[in-house]
């Protein structure tokens, strides 16, 4: 079955780095664009990073652009996302999506950034 398990999410303080990985299977992981969301509490889902198919092109939100770095390597099934210089307004669910024929998503990772 499909599945899309994400981890390296954790509480950290104000301007560290944390690495979340996506694990995919089920599906052929190289013919679907990924991306990541995050919830904050009390707010409306937001799209962060989104990655092409071959890695030949990211998009990012103004709010993490230049600190978050999203990546993929097609040989393991797993997408990545790179973040820096955290700030608590990044303290989130982080759920990573497959798009494609069907959207698949993951159960999510908590990331708190506080001092």
């Amino acid at each position: 079955q499909v599945q899309l398990v994400e981890s390296g999410g954790g509480l950290v303080q104000p301007g560290g780095s944390l690495r979340l990985s996506c694990a995919a299977s089920g599906f052929t992981f190289s013919s679907y664009a990924m991306r990541w969301y995050r919830q904050a509490p009390g707010k409306e889902r937001e799209l962060v990073a989104v990655i092409s198919t071959a890695a030949g092109s990211t998009y990012y939100a103004d709010s993490v652009k230049g600190r978050f770095t999203i990546s993929r390597d097609n040989g393991e099934n797993t997408v990545y996302l790179q973040m820096n210089s955290l700030k608590p307004e990044d303290t989130a669910v982080y759920y990573c999506m497959a798009r494609g024929p069907y959207d698949y998503w993951g159960q999510g990772t908590q990331v708190t950034v506080s001092p």
